[in-house]
């Protein structure tokens, strides 16, 4: 395919992929328990918008204002920031299995939470815990890697498995610790992530946290191709890979700890969508990062209507991208079993 028709793919795919994820939004503002009409839904949100006085139900504007609409850019915004963070962990270590939790981050948040609720904090507080403990993670797994002077990928991976392990095992410890009949529940429910608790005020503090370090990622979205060619032809190219490095670490860091925090541990997400979306679009990061942010934020807010929808109950975010994820992900291993060899 020439230039012009793969700028003319990108454009349609970045076209269906915003109208996609629009429709997304539209449905899940209108979809739950007490249901509202597609038509009520655009009308409430347009007299929001330019301030005009409401003319529908009460009970329909606090459903889709103060309820609905927070869960909604919670989710789409934890799936870019999830997919985003995936997206360059793996363009960066050249290892497209790689996940945004993969140094930690996921496990440290977790034990931030777990403790935070254990000593009977609020909501914000668990979050700016959670966002501790993930940063902290983060941040022995790099001192691992400096204590071993080998500055490699590998060795860097390699202390994130072990530094996440690590962790789990101090929230199994956790968990044992916490009282089975009020703080054991709150924190599995925690851990297996959930939008259901989500509020303006910590909406607004996550996504200044989340929108910083994705834009500096989509700026960055050429030098993120130029470190996937290899140290050396990066190095020919004037990159200076260390601080590029450490950079889009920092970034992707940042993004997948915020979104633990907004809304506990959700897995799959960065590493399947990143995979879907180098399906349509390539794997030039110029292109694959919009995508993978319009993409993931379409599948998060995909799960998080089923999640309150499917059942009498809710389910946890991360069962239904588990159901969703691992056999999409097997469909993919088997579709490039040949690279594979």
């Amino acid at each position: 395919m020439g230039r012009e028709g793969s700028k003319k793919r990108y454009i349609v795919v970045m076209l269906a992929a915003a109208a996609v994820l629009a429709a997304l939004a539209v449905v899940s503002l209108c979809a739950g328990k007490y249901s509202v009409s597609a038509g009520e839904t655009i009308s409430i949100l347009g007299r929001a918008v330019f301030h005009k006085d409401q003319i529908a139900d009460p009970m329909k504007v606090n459903v889709v204002l103060g309820l609905r609409l927070p869960r909604v850019l919670a989710s789409a915004l934890v799936g870019a920031a999830l997919s985003l963070s995936g997206a360059c962990y793996q363009g960066i270590f050249k290892n497209p299995l790689v996940s945004p939790d993969f140094l930690g981050v996921s496990s440290g948040a977790c034990i931030g939470a777990a403790l935070a609720i254990l000593l009977g904090l609020g909501a914000g507080l668990i979050s700016v815990f959670a966002f501790a403990g993930g940063i902290l993670a983060v941040l022995i797994s790099a001192s691992v890697a400096a204590a071993m002077k080998n500055r490699s990928d590998i060795v860097l991976v390699l202390s994130g498995i072990i530094v996440g392990s690590l962790m789990s095992s101090i929230l199994g410890f956790v968990k044992f610790a916490a009282d089975p009949d009020t703080q054991l529940a709150s924190i599995t429910y925690w851990t297996m992530g959930s939008f259901a608790y989500v509020s303006a005020k910590e909406l607004s503090a996550a996504a200044l946290v989340i929108v910083v370090p994705a834009a500096v990622l989509l700026a960055m979205s050429w030098w993120i191709d130029v470190l996937s060619l290899g140290e050396e032809e990066a190095k020919t190219l004037g990159a200076d890979v260390k601080r590029i490095r450490a950079l889009a670490i920092v970034c992707s860091t940042l993004l997948t700890a915020a979104s633990v925090c907004l809304a506990g541990t959700i897995g799959w997400v960065g590493l399947v969508i990143p995979h879907l979306s180098r399906m349509l679009i390539g794997a030039g990061s110029r292109r694959l990062l919009p995508v993978s942010c319009l993409a993931g934020a379409s599948f998060m807010l995909l799960v998080d209507t089923l999640t309150r929808t499917v059942g009498a109950v809710e389910m946890p975010v991360s069962i239904m991208t588990g159901i969703i994820g691992a056999p999409f992900f097997l469909w993919l291993l088997y579709r490039r079993r040949e690279r594979m060899l």
